[in-house]
């Protein structure tokens, strides 16, 4: 589709090669085939997941059709921690590209028919999506969380400490949401299920968890361990919650007062 569509669109720097590359810490790079000429390849990082490696693909895709005008000399390289954050050098073009490549490979309308925006789901239904799409599990629930109207947070953890985290708009909204990307670390919970993975329990499923291990409620954690890649995912749903005034962009908001300091202080 990159090749097709950037030849007849943009017929002047046309994306002329998509190849896999061993490209170390980057999942992909959208880069000039040579300095000084027009035209652009896409290179994505070997050794991943099929899925995974379909997401990067449509990633650099939507940072060709969206940012190529920002890319220097170099082009524009995305390593796993710019993907997750959604910012390179303080710029949010990640996420940008993120939502577009959630947009191209996982239809709203089809993923809603899936699961709709009401249900309380799991992660063996949201594995049913990345399957049905092709693409990885973290992106399946990323792209769930998007458009739930359910109170949920994704947490994803590396050596005992919260990596990042991303919630559901109402999860916002009630302050349900972890500062991770500024501020303290962040250590997960003692108690939580990403801490202490139960190989006799169906962590798709997951268990209850009392009020003392997330954001001061019961709630349900599902959990992921991926151990090829060095993390551990655990998705949280919560119940019913009144807004608190939170935006959309409360994760960054420094005055917000959110449960996460609630959460530190281990209330």
């Amino acid at each position: 589709m990159a090749l097709d569509y950037t030849r007849q669109a943009f017929p002047n720097e046309p994306i002329a090669v998509v190849q896999g590359e061993k490209l170390g810490r980057f999942e992909g790079c959208l880069q000039r085939i040579r300095p000084g000429e027009s035209a652009w390849g896409i290179l994505h990082n070997v050794g991943v997941s099929p899925g995974r490696a379909r997401f990067t693909l449509g990633h650099e895709f939507g940072h060709y059709l969206l940012h190529r005008h920002l890319a220097g000399a170099d082009g524009i390289f995305c390593s796993t921690e710019d993907i997750a954050r959604g910012q390179v050098g303080g710029v949010n073009i990640e996420r940008e590209a993120d939502d577009f490549a959630a947009a191209l490979l996982m239809p709203l309308d089809d993923f809603r028919r899936q699961i709709p925006p009401d249900l309380k789901a799991d992660l063996h239904l949201i594995s049913a999506c990345a399957d049905r799409y092709g693409i990885s599990l973290i992106a399946t629930v990323l792209k769930w969380l998007s458009y739930t109207e359910r109170r949920a947070v994704l947490v994803v953890a590396r050596d005992g400490f919260v990596d990042w985290s991303r919630s559901s708009e109402p999860a916002l909204r009630t302050g349900a949401f972890l500062r991770a990307k500024s501020g303290p670390p962040i250590e997960v919970p003692e108690k939580s299920l990403i801490a202490n993975p139960d190989p006799l329990t169906d962590m798709r499923v997951g268990i209850t968890q009392g009020p003392s291990v997330w954001f001061g409620e019961e709630s349900r954690e599902m959990t992921l361990v991926a151990d090829a890649y060095d993390f551990r995912a655990s998705l949280i749903l919560l119940g019913d919650a009144p807004d608190r005034n939170f935006g959309a962009d409360a994760e960054e908001d420094p005055v917000a007062i959110p449960v996460d300091e609630r959460f530190r202080g281990g209330l």
